[in-house]
Formats: structure tokens, C-alpha cells, sequence
């Protein structure tokens, strides 16, 4: 009788151990999700707008357009980091919550 109740304790863990194993997944594919955004966002603003917007439109000097294309590089990267806590804070709370209901 004693190892009936092993085997289902056993494969409780096992269950268990998958669903972790599916958010370790999830929260992988998410900060490689934002790890390519925090590359890829803040130099393509940073060159688009130095190219089109400060120099193009606005007609600044090539030092001048620096030095904003850096600020907007710089208010990209606190938006991508805003989005990424975000969105780990709710993938943690809805984790939690589907944890409840099983």
C-alpha cells in the first residue's frame, strides 16, 4: 500500500516539475523577447531620428543632432525596460493566479 502512495507523489513532483519547467520557458522566450528590443529599438531610433528628424526636418547642425538622437536612444531604453517589468510583473501575478484555481 505504501508504494501506491509513492508512485502518486512521485508523479505529483514530476507534474510539477513540468510546469516549472514551462515557465523557465516562458520567462526565457520573454527576456530574449526584450533583450532584442534593448539592442534593437534604442540604436534604430537613435539613427533614425538623428537622420530624419533632427537633421532632415529640423535641420539641425550634425552636432546638435547628436545630442538629441541620444536622448530619444535614451527614452527608448526606459520604455523597453517600463514594458519589460510590465510585463514579467503580470506573467508572475497570472501565474499565480492559475496556480489558485488548479
Amino acid at each position: 500500500m505504501e508504494s501506491a502512495s509513492v508512485k502518486t507523489s512521485t508523479s505529483e513532483v514530476v507534474a510539477d516539475f513540468r510546469g516549472n519547467d514551462g515557465s523557465m520557458v516562458s520567462a526565457l522566450k520573454t527576456l530574449l523577447f526584450f533583450t532584442f528590443l534593448m539592442v534593437t529599438v534604442p540604436i534604430g531610433l537613435y539613427f533614425a531620428s538623428k537622420a530624419y528628424i533632427f537633421e532632415g526636418t529640423l535641420q539641425m547642425s550634425n552636432t546638435d543632432s547628436y545630442f538629441y538622437a541620444a536622448i530619444v536612444a535614451v527614452l527608448a531604453v526606459h520604455v523597453v525596460l517600463a514594458l519589460f517589468v510590465y510585463v514579467a510583473w503580470t506573467e508572475g501575478s497570472s501565474q499565480k493566479r492559475k496556480g489558485k484555481h488548479d
